[in-house]
């Protein structure tokens, strides 16, 4: 029997209404011959709700308490999903992310999966169950301790349960209708997407685009598991959504799939470093150990055996970004002249795999902007990717002129 994987998010999931209709899609594929994996989040809300009583509960948390606070929300929906199949007459239990057992790491609230035994389960499907429903975000340490996976943790744990039973595709269902050149909120020709490739939603989802967990997506790619993404709100069809796929399963693609942005952005320089072997892991090796998620790096021409070091990062870690630096600089680890953080700044990018083909693109890309007045403070490139940061007041325009410069309101 064939394995399909469908993961509901939290917004699928908000009330017993929202369930019942993710319960009808599930029955429809058990109808359809598959035994089914049922990834829930929680109910939309309620993750927040819980990280804001161990906040108020304790502002320094011990982790492993956090994380069995956390999970509780998936455990919840999980039973709900599975006693409304059983009250349509589809065999169905509820997993706990300890009862199958998902193994992990020991990094609560950032685990990462080492196993997914897939015997339990299996057997159960052998006995006449049709749909396991599993707690998505969450698993266990071989400490015995309940983890979590991080923020969009159950994309994570959908994908890689499609590819430990080897399902036939995973199956993504949220609050939008598939993956857009762009946000929709931004500009109107936004286009929704029929394929993308891995590499091209991997770099949109690191580059901000909210669809899918950047981990889910590396997993999707290592495994080649298919992913489709799409509405739980919208009537099924064979077409619906966007489908997430290997490079050579794509016929034809323009050479920009989609442009990104991620608001929160901050650009941190670092003045009067000394230019000398070894400075950069000086600087970079405190912050890393800070847990700061450095982003784009440029390292200026050296002036008189000095010179300035800019970074980005989220602009909720410019504070711990500041201190790892103090501390650094008073250990003698590193010395400069000054740290200046520019907190009203964001980052815009074009992704497309034909830009290995192409030249001329980034040209293009900061002609467009040239054209439109907006000045780029730092840029950064990959083979598939682009990204500059601006001043935060001109993302909406730079998005829309992008789009606009690249035809992505067109199909290839």
């Amino acid at each position: 029997m064939s394995i399909l994987v469908m993961k509901f998010g939290g917004t699928s999931v908000a009330t017993l209404d929202r369930i019942r209709r993710a319960a009808k899609r599930v029955g429809r594929e058990v109808a359809n011959g598959h035994d089914v994996i049922v990834i829930v989040s929680a109910m939309a809300g309620e993750t927040n709700k819980l990280v804001g009583f161990v906040e108020e509960t304790s502002p320094l948390y011990d982790a492993r308490e956090y994380d069995a606070v956390v999970s509780s929300g998936e455990n919840v929906t999980a039973g709900l999903m599975a006693l409304t199949l059983q009250e349509m007459d589809v065999p169905a239990r509820s997993w706990q992310g300890w009862q199958v057992p998902l193994i992990t790491s020991s990094a609560h609230a950032a685990a990462r999966i080492e196993e997914i035994p897939t015997e339990n389960i299996l057997k159960k499907f052998g006995e006449g169950m049709k749909v396991a429903v599993i707690a998505g975000f969450q698993g266990i340490s071989r400490e015995g301790r309940i983890t979590t996976l991080g923020r969009g943790g159950s994309d994570t744990s959908a994908v890689a349960f499609a590819a430990a039973f080897d399902a036939v595709r995973c199956d993504i269902y949220t609050d939008v209708d598939g993956v857009y050149t762009t946000d929709p909120r931004i500009t109107s020709k936004a286009r929704k997407l029929d394929r993308i490739a891995f590499e091209e939603m991997l770099e949109l989802a690191s580059l901000g685009a909210k669809v899918l967990q950047t981990r889910s997506v590396e997993l999707a790619m290592r495994y080649n598991v298919k992913l489709r993404v799409l509405s739980s709100f919208e009537e099924m069809s064979d077409d619906a959504g966007t489908l997430v796929c290997a490079e050579e399963d794509i016929v034809e693609s323009n050479v920009v799939a989609g442009v990104a942005y991620s608001r929160d952005e901050a650009k941190m320089t670092l003045q009067g470093v000394a230019d000398r072997p070894g400075i950069a892991a000086a600087i970079f090796g405190p912050l890393a150990e800070a847990g700061v998620n450095v982003d784009m790096i440029v390292q200026n021409i050296s002036d008189g055996g000095t010179t300035d070091m800019t970074f980005s990062c989220p602009v909720n870690e410019v504070k711990r970004a500041e201190k790892a630096m103090a501390d650094a600089k008073a250990a003698g680890a590193i010395d400069f002249a000054g740290l200046v953080a520019d907190t009203d700044v964001c980052k815009v990018s074009i992704v497309g795999i034909g830009m290995r083909s192409h030249a001329g693109v980034a040209a293009k890309m900061f002609q467009t902007l040239r054209d439109e007045g907006i000045n780029i403070k730092v840029i950064t490139t990959s083979e598939i990717k682009v990204s500059v940061l601006i001043d935060r007041k001109y993302l909406e325009l730079a998005v829309q002129a992008l789009h606009d410069a690249f035809g992505l309101h067109r199909a290839a």
